[in-house]
């Protein structure tokens, strides 16, 4: 399998930024990975830095449009049938729905930080309709960040780019905690600051 990886990457790479962004939005390396290959490429003088993250943001973001699409127009039937394709099976579609429905738009962020659902909560986000601006935003704002820090890891391993999984492992753990910390904390403040309404009836003494 990682021979078969590296034949793609190497392929895209004669493509340049083009090669980045086609290979996060067709989903069959992991993000990480072609990232990774990508900081080698900048390390080797191939591309530029800030090119590289620009067409990783750009790719990663797409793919998550692609899914978020299939979700508002073909709803879950459609990704039960064909997600098997993109690497989407039916326990990820099963968990992002319950994290979307438990912690709403907000989830399309911290979520991208998170094994499993990183990929899959675009698809209740398109299946409930919700704001192709709002899911946007949400999602390039994770994207970047982890854009950045995989081309950076894989300019600093350069030649080494291919154990950029374990390199990023004790950092991935402590990002995802403190990403979920966040989440606890807003909805916590959210509840707090708008308590539920109760009505009091009025007594009228019979």
């Amino acid at each position: 399998m990682k021979d078969f990886f590296i034949e793609i990457l190497t392929f895209l790479s004669d493509l340049g930024y083009l090669g980045i962004a086609i290979g996060l939005m067709i989903e069959v390396i992991p993000s990480e990975i072609v990232l990774g290959y990508g900081g080698f490429m900048i390390s080797s003088g191939k591309i530029s830095f800030i090119g590289a993250v620009i067409a990783g943001v750009i790719g990663g973001t797409l793919a998550q449009l692609f899914l978020y699409w299939a979700g508002y127009y073909g709803g879950r039937p459609f990704l039960e049938r064909y997600g098997k394709y993109v690497l989407i099976k039916k326990s990820h579609i099963d968990i992002a729905e319950q994290w979307f429905e438990k912690y709403g738009a907000g989830v399309i962020f911290s979520a991208r930080f998170i094994p499993v659902v990183r990929h899959a909560i675009s698809i209740p986000a398109g299946i409930a309709k919700m704001s192709a601006w709002k899911f946007t935003f949400y999602t390039v704002a994770a994207v970047i960040p982890w854009t950045i820090f995989f081309l950076y890891l894989g300019m600093v391993l350069g030649e080494n780019w291919t154990g950029i999984k374990d390199v990023a492992a004790p950092y991935i753990m402590p990002l995802i905690l403190v990403v979920v910390s966040g989440v606890v904390l807003y909805f916590v403040w959210k509840k707090r600051k708008n308590p539920p309404i109760t009505t009091v009836k009025k007594y009228n003494g019979k």
